[in-house]
Parts: C-alpha cells; sequence; structure tokens
C-alpha cells in the first residue's frame, strides 16, 4: 500500500495504515490476497481492521504463561474502549483502526463482543457442550470480524449483515482445522463434546487420533455443519455492489477449498496439519492423495446448472456464472488432490452464442473475473492453461485474457487445464479435415495416407489425451456436442449436483464410480479401469 493511496493527512496515521497491512500480509496471508480485488481507497481500511484483529488474537494467544496473557490482553481491551471512545490513539497499530472506526462508524457493540470472545477464549480452553454453544463462540470471533468488515464495502442492512456473520463463522472453522493438532497438543478442544459422546470418544482419543472409524463419523457430522453455515453464506457474495463482489467470492472460495481438504482427510485431520492455502509449502500443490486408488488421466465436465442453481434462488442468470467461476477453480484443487492429471471444461460452446447478449455478457464477465481471481494461483500450483476453440469471436478484452493466460502457463506440468470457450465438436472435426484437405490439395499427403493421428494433429489442441471420464452436472445425459473425437471411449458419470455446488466430494464419487467400471476398449474381454499412464497424461 502506498502512502498515497492512503493520504490520511499525517505521517504517524500513514504508518500506523502501513504497519496494519504488513501485519495482514504477515499473518492472514489469505486476507491480503483477497484485498487485491478491492478498490485502492478501501484497501487501507481493510488492512486496518484486519491488522486490529490479527494483533488482538495474537496477543491473547502467544508469549508467557496463560495468567500473563489474560492480564495482557485486559490490559489490551481496556485501552481499546477507551480509545474508540475518545475517537483516537496514540498506538503504532491502533490509530489507524480507530481511525477507520470514526470514519466508517463501525458499531463498537459488535467490537465489544469480539474482544468479549477473545477474553473468554483466553481465560480457560473452551468447552462447547452442543453446536449452539460452538455456534456462539464463531460468531463472536469470526462473525463479528466478518460484520466490522461490511460497512466498508458499502452495506449496513440487518440480514447481509447476519449473512455476513455467517461467512465469517464458517471461516472460523477453517481456522480451527488448521489448528486443530496444535490446539488438541495444549488441550483445547473446539469441538462440540456432546458429538463426541455420541460417538464414544474422549479428547484423549483425538490426541491420539483413534479409533479411525469413530474420528471419521465425528469429522463428517463437523462437514455437515461446516456445508451449512457455507451454503447459508453464498447469498452475501452477490448483495454488495459489483466492485466489492470479488473480494467476497474469494474467500468464500478459501473456506471451500479447505472444506475439501478436510472432506478429503476425514479423521485422519487429527494427525496432520492443514496447511493454509496461501503457505510455501501449499502453493507448490499439494501432492496427490495417496488413498484415492485407480483415477482417470483426463477428466472432462461439461459444468451445467448455473443457471437453474440461480433461477432456483431468485437470482438472476448472472450470479449462477459467477458461483459457476468459483466452482471451476475448486474442481482444479480437487483434480490435483485425487492423482488427475488432465482435466478439460465446457466454458462456453458455439451454441452459447443463441442466448441473450446479456446473458453472453455476464459470462464472459464471468470469465474475466475468475481468470483474474485465479491466474496467479493456477500458476503457482503449476497448472498449464490451454484454450481448446476458435479464437476469431470473443470479445477482444477476454481472448487477450486467455492467451496470456496460456503464454504465462505454458512451461508447468503439474496439471493440465484445457479450457474450451467458443467450442463445437462438430466444427472442429470439420476444420481439421477442411485443412487436411487443403494438404492433400497441396501435395504434401496423399488422401489415401491420412490417418486418426493426422486428423488429431489437426485439431484445436493436437496433444490433447483421450478423455476417461466426462461428467456432466446438474442430471442432464448428453454430451452436447463436447469433445466428440476425443470422448471415443470414455466413462461418463451424470451428476444431479448443479455445477455451483460441485466440488471435491462429487468429484471423487465420480472417480469411484470410474474405477469400479470393466473397461472393454472395443476388445472381446471386460478389463478394469486403466490406471493412470504418465506417459499418456503429461
Amino acid at each position: 500500500m502506498s502512502r498515497d493511496e492512503a493520504a490520511f493527512g499525517s505521517s504517524e496515521l500513514d504508518e500506523s495504515y502501513e504497519y496494519c497491512a504488513a501485519e495482514t500480509e504477515q499473518y492472514l496471508a489469505p486476507m491480503w490476497r483477497a484485498s487485491e480485488a478491492l478498490p485502492a481507497a478501501i484497501r487501507p481500511h481493510v488492512f486496518a481492521v484486519s491488522g486490529f484483529l490479527l494483533r488482538t488474537d495474537r496477543i491473547a494467544d502467544e508469549g508467557g504463561s496463560q495468567a500473563d496473557r489474560v492480564e495482557r490482553f485486559a490490559r489490551w481491551r481496556s485501552e481499546t474502549l477507551e480509545e474508540l471512545c475518545a475517537r483516537r490513539s496514540e498506538h503504532p497499530l491502533r490509530r489507524a483502526f480507530v481511525d477507520t472506526v470514526r470514519r466508517w462508524d463501525l458499531d463498537c457493540a459488535v467490537i465489544e463482543e469480539f474482544l468479549d470472545a477473545i477474553a473468554a477464549d483466553c481465560a480457560c480452553p473452551p468447552v462447547f457442550e452442543t453446536f449452539a454453544d460452538q455456534r456462539r463462540y464463531l460468531r463472536g470471533i469470526g462473525g463479528t470480524a466478518a460484520e466490522m468488515m461490511m460497512p466498508l464495502l458499502g452495506v449496513r442492512g440487518a440480514e447481509v449483515l447476519s449473512l455476513a456473520s455467517v461467512l465469517g463463522e464458517a471461516g472460523q472453522l477453517v481456522d480451527i482445522f488448521e489448528d486443530l493438532r496444535v490446539d488438541l497438543a495444549a488441550g483445547r478442544c473446539y469441538l462440540p463434546r456432546a458429538d463426541l459422546r455420541q460417538l464414544g470418544l474422549e479428547v484423549a482419543d483425538l490426541q491420539r487420533g483413534e479409533p479411525q472409524e469413530a474420528l471419521d463419523e465425528l469429522v463428517g457430522i463437523q462437514l455437515g455443519r461446516w456445508n451449512g453455515l457455507l451454503e447459508q453464506a453464498v447469498p452475501v457474495t452477490w448483495m454488495v455492489s459489483p466492485e466489492y463482489q470479488p473480494f467476497l467470492h474469494v474467500l468464500l472460495l478459501g473456506a471451500q477449498l479447505q472444506f475439501d481438504e478436510v472432506t478429503l482427510r476425514q479423521g485422519r485431520v487429527f494427525a496432520g496439519d492443514i496447511e493454509p492455502l496461501t503457505s510455501p509449502g501449499a502453493v507448490c500443490g499439494r501432492p496427490a492423495w495417496p488413498d484415492a486408488g485407480v483415477v482417470p488421466g483426463h477428466v472432462g465436465v461439461i459444468m451445467d446448472g448455473s443457471r437453474r442453481w440461480a433461477a432456483l434462488r431468485g437470482l438472476p442468470a448472472s450470479q449462477g456464472h459467477h458461483a459457476g467461476e468459483r466452482a471451476a477453480l475448486r474442481l482444479v484443487n480437487a483434480a490435483l488432490r485425487l492423482g488427475v492429471r488432465h482435466v478439460s471444461i465446457y466454458a462456453f460452446s458455439t451454441e452459447n452464442w443463441d442466448r441473450s447478449q446479456e446473458e453472453v455478457a455476464s459470462l464472459f464477465d464471468a470469465m474475466a473475473e475468475g481468470i483474474a481471481r485465479g491466474t496467479e494461483w493456477l500458476h503457482e500450483l503449476g497448472v498449464r492453461v490451454r484454450w481448446c476453440g476458435r479464437r476469431d469471436r470473443v470479445e477482444p478484452s477476454l481472448a487477450s485474457e486467455l492467451a496470456l493466460m496460456e503464454s504465462m502457463m505454458s512451461n508447468n506440468d503439474v496439471l493440465s487445464l484445457t479450457v474450451c470457450v467458443d467450442y463445437g465438436g462438430r466444427e472442429e472435426l470439420t476444420e481439421a479435415v477442411r485443412a487436411l484437405a487443403a494438404e492433400a490439395v497441396a501435395g504434401t499427403i496423399r488422401p489415401e495416407d491420412i490417418s486418426s493421428a493426422d486428423l488429431a494433429r489437426s485439431m484445436y489442441v493436437p496433444d490433447l489425451p483421450d478423455v476417461d471420464l466426462l461428467i456432466r452436472t446438474s442430471g442432464e445425459q448428453r454430451i452436447s456436442n463436447f469433445l466428440p473425437w476425443h470422448l471415443a471411449y470414455a466413462e461418463l458419470v451424470f451428476d444431479p449436483t448443479p455445477w455451483p455446488d460441485f466440488g471435491l466430494t462429487q468429484l471423487r464419487e465420480a472417480v469411484t464410480v470410474y474405477a469400479g467400471r470393466r473397461r472393454r476398449f472395443g476388445g472381446g474381454l471386460p478389463g478394469p479401469a486403466r490406471p493412470v499412464d504418465p506417459a499418456r497424461t503429461s
């Protein structure tokens, strides 16, 4: 953040805002990255709030004995409340926070609720008897933090603040599962005791990481509630002005990705840490989960149901498309964790031009937002992105962004993501035949020598491998002109889940179905699904 962006009129105040930005970048990188999607004038205030929240949490958690931390936090709380009443502060970090509270008229009652929740957590290890008790904790820490942010995004209504609180609660569950092993080692268990008793578990069982079956069931209960919070929070992403929506999309996507990670690990979360998505280890890409079993080398996905998903919620189709872009990034992460090497997605077909100009524009806007949100992350994960389809009709700025994405990631080799935009299978085959006919006329190939390999090299993406598993979401059962050449021997799975709700659970179920299929490949005797051949999918 530059001093020009802050422009608050005094060097001390400017330095305080910069101090908060540095605190956020160091201790909450996901918030730092999400804030890059905000208008520059808003970012310093977001950092002021997040910097204060982070420092408050660290004072309660770090350094000295519990008694020392309780005393230190009580002093921090008292000084903060006094400064909020005085509407000024001389503290190098709180100065920016108090200034932001004053400028934006943030609710001091919510701030006091947050401080009280942290104080209670600092004073003694938490004991939640029921999910309702856990919800009160989630609300006190994560919910209040989210409510503090919302006025900065231009909203104050009770409905949107309530939904923002739920998003904050879902985010606090991310924190619980990322810190699970450390907290348990310190004798702190943030899971409801009634859930443990229901399964005959003690906290000591969680610390040991066994018995596995009961722990799996325990995590399944938490995931069901977590998913409920995520679903409740989704509407907040379209209840703010468009310039603030990407910020909330990034926060929600981060919570969904960590939800998928816990879904994959189940009870084994008690035996190993879950890295934050932006830690150096996670940036390099989490390796494939070792128990994935037989996985397809190439998964094609017809991403269907975004419009119906929006219609069921009384929303315009554009909101469904934006939610669908978030699901596409979620799909890539799930594929990486299951060991899939190649994914192709049907983003825009040649037939989609028949939709209204307004919807086509919203589709392209959603794609552009997905590119802006996902380019850096996909590149760090080692994903190679390729564009399959016509390149002469797509809106020029979007075409340039897609081409730039292709070029930037051309040397990546962890996973290949083929994005089919303005794609139609029959048109691709027609153009390939036309190219071979031109070669025959030019005398560079004899018609009798033309083989299937020649046809394949004339496709939009010549080295695209055959699809092993095709998934179509939202229950429709047709391939809709998608990669007909490459689907010759694909296994087909039709999932009823609308595309915006598709995650790791659904992908893993489809892969399990694939692994159980007996594939003949035109031969007389059935055989099992073929394991991934690295030479074919690299």
